[in-house]
C-alpha cells in the first residue's frame, strides 16, 4: 500500500514542482497545485453531472415502482435492476469522484510530508513554508495556537460545500434530510480530521478544494443543465404517490400491530419450535399455498413413517394450521424471526423451496455444519435461466424435475469447479397432482372448444402488451374465450381488465369470458387449450391434461443473463415448440391457422404429448415416493451418525 502511495506522491509531485517553479511560493503554489487537480478531474466531473441527471431522470419511474410494489423489496430490486440496465445507468459512476479525491488526498499528503522531494526533485534547496505567521509543515494537533484556524476553516468549506450541493447539484438536492445531513457531517469530520491531525499545508489544501468544487458545481449546471432533461412535474407527481403508498402502507402495519392477533402467536410458536421440536427434519414455506410443493411428499412420509414433520410457514393464516396434528407440527415465524431461526437451526434435514440460500436473508445454520438444505423446485422451469445465476449454489440437494435440470446443474458445477451435489430424480409433485384431479374429475359436455388465455405477471405480459389483438383475431370463430389473468394482475391492474371488459362486452356475450375468481382450477383442466407467455402453467397443463399450448413470444424474462454459458437450451424454450407453437408478436394474425393445427394435428395429440412428458419429467405419478424414499433414508443417515457421536 506504501508503495502505491509513494508513486501517486511521486506523479503529484511533478504538479508540484511545476507549481512552485511557476509562483517560487509554497503557499500559492498549494492553491495552484489545487487548480490543477480540478482541471484534470474536470472531464470525470461531467460524466459524473450526466450520470446524476440520468438518475434524477429515473427518478420518477423508480418512485413509481416502489410505490406500486411497496413493501415488496426483492421485486422492487428486480424492477430497477431492468430499468438501470435498459437506461445503461451505472449507479457505482458516482463514487468514481470520491475514489479519485480520496487518491489524490493521499497523493498530496506525501507530497506534502516532504515538500523539499518533490520540488527540488531530490537537488538542493531551501523551501520557505510560512504563510502568514503559520508553519504550513506543522501539524496543528502539535504545535497548536493560531493553526488552530486551519481545521476550523477547512470544516466551514465543507460545511458551505455541502450546503450549496444540497440546492444545486442534481443528484444531492434531490436525496432526503437525512443522506444530505449525513454527507454533510462525514464530510465536516473529514475535514476536522485533516486539519487537526496532518500538516497544515493539507488543510489549505482540502479547503481551496472545497471552494474550487462549489464553483464547478455552478459551471456544470450552466454546462449541462438538469432542468432540460428532467421532467420536475412527474417527479413531484411520483413523490406524492409514493408518499401516499408509504403512508398507506405505515398505517396498515400500525394497525396490524396494534392489533396483530398473530404477533402472540409467533412468538408462542418461536419459544414452541426451539422448546419441543425434534431435531430431524424441517420444512419451510414462504406463504399460503406452498404446501402443494410438499404436499405429497409429506403425506408420504407421515404414511410410511412416524417421522415427525416439523413446518415453518411465515404466513399467519396458512391453512396448514387446519392440519396440525402429533406429528404434523406447523410454526408461524414472520420474516424477521425466521431470520434468526434459521441461522439456529439443529435440524438434520431442512427442505425448501425458497432459492438463493445464503445470498439473501435465508442462511446457513450457525449452530450446525453438517445439516442438509434440500432444493424443491415450484416448477418444472429451467433454474439457470430463471433463478440468479448462484442460486442454487448452497443447497446440499437438488430435487431435480427432470434430465436437462439435472444437466444444467451438473454442467454449472463443472464450469464453476463447484461442489458436486446430490441430485435426486425426482419430478413434479404439482403435476403429479394436476394428473390426479384430471383424471378423476367429471368431464363436462362442450358445445364449443374452449380456449383459455392465461398470461404470466412479468413485465410485457400478454395483458399489457397485445391482448387486444389476440381477442380481435379469435373472436368470433366459434370458440369460446375464458381470459384468466395472474392474482396479481388483477390485484394491480384493476382498470386495465374494467377496460377490456367493457371494450369486449364480456359481460353479454356468451363466447367470451373474464375470469378472476381463482377459487377452482376447474377452467384449466376444461379448456381444449391454453395461451400463454412465459408462465409455467402452459407445461403444467399441457402435462397433466395432455393437451397441447400455444405460447405467445412477448419479451423473455431472464433472471440469469448468462444462462446461454452452459450451452443447454433452457426448457422453457425447448418444450416451446414440442408441446405446442410459439408465436412472434408481429405474426398473431397468424394465429386462427395455428389454433386449428394445434386442435387437429396428430403431432399433438394425447399419446404424442405422453411421450414429451415421460421423456422430459421424472417419476410421473410417484415423485412423492422418491422424494420422501430419500428424505427416510437420510434420516436414517444422520440417526446412525448421531448414536456413533454419542458412544
Amino acid at each position: 500500500m506504501n508503495s502505491i502511495i509513494n508513486l501517486i506522491g511521486d506523479i503529484l509531485g511533478w504538479l508540484m514542482y511545476f507549481s512552485y517553479h511557476l509562483l517560487h511560493n509554497y503557499f500559492w503554489s498549494i492553491l495552484f497545485f489545487t487548480f490543477l487537480t480540478k482541471i484534470l478531474l474536470f472531464p470525470v466531473s461531467l460524466m459524473v453531472q450526466k450520470n446524476s441527471i440520468k438518475m434524477v431522470k429515473l427518478q420518477p419511474e423508480i418512485n413509481f415502482i416502489k410505490a406500486k410494489y411497496f413493501g415488496n423489496g426483492e421485486k422492487i430490486s428486480e424492477e430497477q435492476y431492468e430499468l438501470y440496465k435498459r437506461e445503461h445507468y451505472q449507479p457505482l459512476a458516482d463514487l468514481i469522484p470520491l475514489i479519485l479525491q480520496l487518491v489524490l488526498l493521499m497523493g498530496v499528503i506525501n507530497v506534502i510530508n516532504d515538500p523539499v522531494k518533490h520540488i527540488f526533485r531530490g537537488g538542493a534547496g531551501t523551501l520557505n513554508t510560512m504563510f502568514g505567521g503559520i508553519d504550513l509543515s506543522s501539524i496543528p494537533i502539535e504545535t497548536r495556537g493560531i493553526t488552530y484556524l486551519i481545521p476550523l476553516i477547512a470544516a466551514f468549506s465543507a460545511w458551505f460545500m455541502c450546503f450549496i450541493q444540497n440546492r444545486i447539484n442534481v443528484l444531492q438536492s434531490e436525496q432526503n434530510k437525512f443522506n444530505q445531513y449525513g454527507t454533510m457531517l462525514l464530510s465536516i469530520g473529514l475535514s476536522l480530521y485533516l486539519g487537526f491531525f496532518v500538516k497544515t499545508g493539507v488543510g489549505i489544501y482540502w479547503t481551496f478544494s472545497n471552494l474550487l468544487s462549489i464553483a464547478q458545481l455552478y459551471l456544470l449546471n450552466i454546462i449541462m443543465n438538469p432542468k432540460k432533461y428532467i421532467d420536475y412535474d412527474a417527479l413531484e407527481k411520483s413523490r406524492k404517490e409514493l408518499a401516499e403508498s408509504s403512508a398507506f402502507h405505515k398505517s396498515s402495519q400500525k394497525k396490524l400491530f396494534d392489533k396483530d392477533p398473530y404477533r402472540r402467536k409467533e412468538k408462542a410458536d418461536y419459544k414452541r419450535f426451539f422448546k419441543d421440536y425434534e431435531m430431524q427434519i424441517v420444512f419451510y414455506s414462504e406463504k399460503n399455498g406452498f404446501y402443494k410443493y410438499f404436499q405429497n411428499i409429506i403425506e408420504t412420509l407421515l404414511k410410511k413413517s412416524n417421522v415427525i414433520i416439523n413446518y415453518i410457514t411465515s404466513d399467519p393464516k396458512d391453512q396448514v394450521f387446519q392440519m396440525e396434528s402429533d406429528r404434523f407440527r406447523p410454526f408461524y415465524i414472520g420474516e424477521h424471526k425466521l431470520i434468526v431461526l434459521m441461522m439456529k437451526l439443529e435440524a438434520d434435514l431442512v427442505v425448501m423451496t425458497t432459492p438463493d440460500l445464503e445470498n439473501f436473508h435465508l442462511k446457513r445454520s450457525l449452530v450446525r455444519k453438517d445439516n442438509e438444505y434440500i432444493y424443491v423446485p415450484h416448477d418444472v422451469n429451467s433454474p439457470n435461466l430463471t433463478f440468479h445465476k448462484d442460486a442454487l449454489d448452497h443447497f446440499d440437494t437438488i430435487f431435480s424435475s427432470g434430465f436437462l435440470c439435472t444437466k444444467e446443474i451438473r454442467k454449472r458445477e463443472e464450469l464453476y469447479h463447484l461442489p458436486s451435489k446430490n441430485i435426486i430424480e425426482w419430478g413434479s409433485g404439482v403435476i403429479d397432482n394436476m394428473i390426479f384431479a384430471y383424471e378423476n374429475m367429471d368431464k363436462r359436455r362442450k358445445t364449443v372448444r374452449e380456449i383459455l388465455i392465461a398470461p404470466s405477471w412479468q413485465k410485457d405480459n400478454i395483458l399489457s402488451s397485445c391482448i387486444e389483438e389476440i381477442l380481435d383475431y379469435l373472436g368470433g370463430l366459434g370458440y369460446k374465450i375464458i381470459l384468466r389473468p395472474h392474482p396479481q394482475f388483477v390485484r394491480h391492474e384493476e382498470s386495465r381488465l374494467e377496460y377490456l371488459r367493457q371494450k369486449y362486452h364480456m359481460d353479454s356475450r356468451d363466447d367470451m369470458e373474464l375470469q378472476t375468481d381463482f377459487s377452482s382450477n376447474s377452467t384449466i383442466y376444461e379448456a381444449d387449450l391454453v395461451i400463454t407467455d412465459w408462465s409455467s402453467i402452459a407445461f403444467e397443463y399441457s402435462f397433466a391434461t395432455l393437451k397441447p399450448s400455444l405460447f405467445i413470444n412477448t419479451p423473455m424474462k431472464i433472471m440469469n443473463e448468462d444462462y446461454e454459458e452452459l450451452g443447454i437450451t433452457p426448457i422453457d424454450i425447448e418444450l416451446r415448440n414440442k408441446v405446442g407453437r410459439s408465436v412472434e408478436l408481429e405474426s398473431l394474425k397468424d394465429l386462427p391457422k395455428i389454433i386449428h393445427e394445434l386442435l387437429t394435428s396428430n403431432e399433438f395429440s394425447r399419446e404424442s404429448l405422453h411421450k414429451i412428458r415421460e421423456k422430459y419429467i421424472y417419476n410421473i405419478g410417484s415423485s412423492g415416493e422418491k422424494g420422501a424414499d430419500y428424505i427416510l433414508e437420510r434420516l436414517k443417515y444422520y440417526k446412525k451418525k448421531h448414536e456413533e457421536e454419542d458412544d
